[in-house]
């Protein structure tokens, strides 16, 4: 008995050791002889990876000099797991397994972490993460430029300048230096109004919208009007992304033949060119891809571009005659800004990052995130990292999922390798809630590879809970920086924190900087130690 006792045990800890235990099973699609990299089955492989990584860290110098450009890449919703699904795809693109590959700015030589909550939200949304980012004040959940004393929606408080932020653009144009904003969204979306607009509701991006709320838009005017007609909006060089149609009377039809949503018969558009020309200055409106390229050999000191009633279409949906790039507005406004030897601040989000998780459809969401590291790239190429300092960052996370047991190198779009209960496949990229819900029958989950519409572009990945779109994430985000005092924004620290780390570094805005912090803190003793010296030697003779 005690025999057979002893081979039934033996024979479960020889199963246990073959399939794995049930949080660790072993997946038969992870043996070794499915390596697809024999190189990396040497211990040596790794150490020299590691060494190389030293040594790369060794060489790189960090500049200490004042940081003369600043510019600010805002991935809208690129979570960490956003991130490594993205350098996945982008490594299975060029035919390799993909895990091993990086995005370019994840080669930056400072990386950090931030908390993004907000006043009065766990989880946030983009509109008081913009104020944290580039105003340096943590507001409440809708709230633009104002601090948290404003709740959403009370215009008759927003009105009060004491409870108004400035942001680092108004930092640097104090500073004389010049200032552009970029987006893939409207103009007047959260995260580039944060760079100019005092609002106590997001939402209020044209004069109807304030209206529709009950309050009162000669009281509290709309974003668009703040962007065109009130200081530092008015004073920004470069204005490059979507939402024509707040900038355009809801009687008058648009560039595209399309009317716009404003009901004071205002049009922004005539109103900004009135403004240059009664300036006496050099500008140019836009809105479409050929018109922004030919200003290229011919920049106008203001360029105005909206290229789409509301956002720009996703990159794998564009049109390349009518839309341009991000990467092609980014060059486009790095070109135009560092005419001013002062130096310059430019914001650029990829902001439809956010918009794809929202609606359940990775691909795309990864897809844009590709295309901002393009810009990112492009932007490393034109700038000095001796005197200009790029921040990469997101304002909040989503909730998809990296998940399962799969090989190396197995299709980051595909489903896992692995099975759920009642084997039916789930996906490797999948969310814990949004529009793609799939009624269970049975108690059974549907498969969702055998949906006719699988594998298209906007076939929603399946979550957990249904709602009609997904939610943010609570999780904190990556910074990447690279230029002058990048090592400032390693750690992990506050979200309203960064503008005044990138001032720090610009030398400019209130608080310390670096060209009158620690520096000149040290340089002080060592100029007494000298005078010191001097006099008893003196003294001496």
């Amino acid at each position: 008995m005690r025999s057979l006792l002893t081979y039934l045990v033996a024979a479960v800890v020889v199963a246990a050791c073959v399939r794995g235990d049930r949080y660790h099973p072993a997946d038969p699609g992870s043996r070794a002889d499915t390596v697809v990299n024999r190189a990396e089955t040497s211990a040596n492989y790794w150490a020299q990876e590691a060494q190389a990584a030293i040594n790369a860290r060794l060489a790189h110098k960090e500049s200490v000099k004042k940081a003369r450009n600043v510019v600010m890449f805002l991935g809208d919703g690129m979570s960490v797991p956003t991130l490594a699904a993205a350098r996945t795809l982008l490594g299975q693109r060029r035919g390799h397994t993909g895990e091993e590959d990086k995005l370019h700015f994840e080669t930056f030589p400072t990386v950090g972490l931030t908390k993004t909550y907000c006043v009065n939200a766990q989880v946030p949304d983009s509109a008081c993460t913009a104020t944290a980012y580039l105003c340096g004040v943590k507001t409440n959940n809708g709230v633009i430029g104002l601090n948290a004393e404003v709740a959403r929606g009370d215009c008759e408080a927003s009105t009060d300048a004491g409870r108004h932020v400035e942001s680092i653009a108004e930092w640097a144009l104090a500073d004389g230096r010049d200032v552009g904003i970029v987006t893939t969204t409207r103009v007047t979306h959260a995260s580039p109004a944060g760079v100019y607009a005092k609002i106590a509701n997001r939402t209020w991006e044209y004069d109807l919208s304030v209206a529709l709320t009950g309050s009162d838009p000669e009281r509290c005017p709309d974003i668009a009007y703040q962007l065109v007609h009130n200081h530092p909006g008015n004073k920004f060089k470069v204005i490059l992304g979507g939402g024509r149609r707040n900038f355009v009377p809801d009687n008058v039809l648009d560039d595209e033949q399309r009317y716009g949503r404003r009901t004071d018969n205002r049009h922004l558009i005539n109103e900004w060119n009135k403004d240059k020309e009664d300036r006496g200055v050099s500008h140019k409106y836009v809105w479409n891809r050929e018109q922004l390229m030919s200003l290229k050999d011919d920049l106008p000191e203001y360029i105005l571009g909206l290229f789409h009633r509301s956002h720009l279409p996703y990159h794998m949906q564009s049109n390349s005659a009518r839309d341009p790039t991000l990467t092609e507005m980014t060059e486009i406004a790095i070109q135009s800004l560092s005419r001013n030897e002062k130096g310059f601040f430019l914001f650029v989000e990829g902001g439809r990052i956010d918009h794809a998780h929202h609606d359940n459809f990775a691909e795309l969401a990864l897809d844009e995130t590709l295309e901002m590291d393009k810009a990112v790239a492009r932007a490393a190429e034109l700038l000095s990292e001796d005197d200009s300092l790029i921040v990469v960052t997101a304002d909040h996370a989503h909730v998809m999922a990296y998940n399962g047991y799969s090989a190396r190198g197995h299709d980051i779009l595909g489903p896992s390798r692995d099975l759920d209960l009642d084997g039916v496949p789930y996906m490797t990229l999948s969310y814990t809630n949004g529009p793609g819900f799939r009624p269970h029958v049975n108690g059974i989950r549907p498969d969702v590879t055998a949906e006719n519409e699988y594998e298209k572009l906007e076939w929603r990945a399946h979550v957990d809970v249904p709602r009609d779109s997904e939610t943010h994430g609570g999780d904190d985000v990556a910074v990447f920086a690279r230029g002058p005092h990048h090592s400032m924004f390693t750690g992990l620290y506050e979200q309203s924190q960064l503008p005044h780390l990138m001032a720090y570094a610009a030398c400019i805005g209130p608080g310390r900087h670096a060209c009158s912090g620690a520096a000149h803190a040290l340089a002080q003793p060592v100029l007494l130690l000298s005078l010191l010296v001097l006099l008893t030697s003196l003294f001496q003779q």
